[in-house]
């Protein structure tokens, strides 16, 4: 192979390398999930929110996103759960929907993401 074609090869994988490393840092850290994330289902309770600034998310886990936050007296209804994290550590978390708009503006019906502990239910 000729200097120049050694080159070019090089300045090509160079290249390559710089776009695939730069497409995952301009990723997401994870993609909204929906109830295909739970591990086990709820009766339908209604839970209302126990402390303010508890962050609503797109999926079970602080990676996700938050749709916006709920604060004390926000009501929901959870319908799945999952558990996440080493067992010392372990988290669950509720798929739920918004019985009402949320003190923060989110619409009633809204789905999302709520750990558990930040909500006290009732039937």
């Amino acid at each position: 192979m000729s200097s120049t074609a050694r080159q070019r090869l090089a300045t090509l994988t160079t290249a390559v390398t710089l776009l695939v490393g730069a497409a995952a840092m301009a990723a997401p850290n994870a993609s909204a999930v929906g109830s295909s994330a739970c591990h086990y289902h709820i009766t339908r309770e209604t839970s209302t929110v126990t402390v303010s600034g508890v962050n609503f998310r797109t999926g079970p886990g602080t990676g996700y996103a938050a749709k916006g936050l709920l604060y004390k007296g926000d009501t929901f209804v959870a319908s799945c759960g999952v558990l996440k994290g080493p067992v010392e550590h372990r988290q669950a978390w509720m798929y739920a929907k918004l019985l009402h708009r949320s003190k923060s503006g989110l619409a009633a019906g809204t789905w999302g993401w709520v750990r558990d502990g930040f909500a006290v239910s009732k039937t």
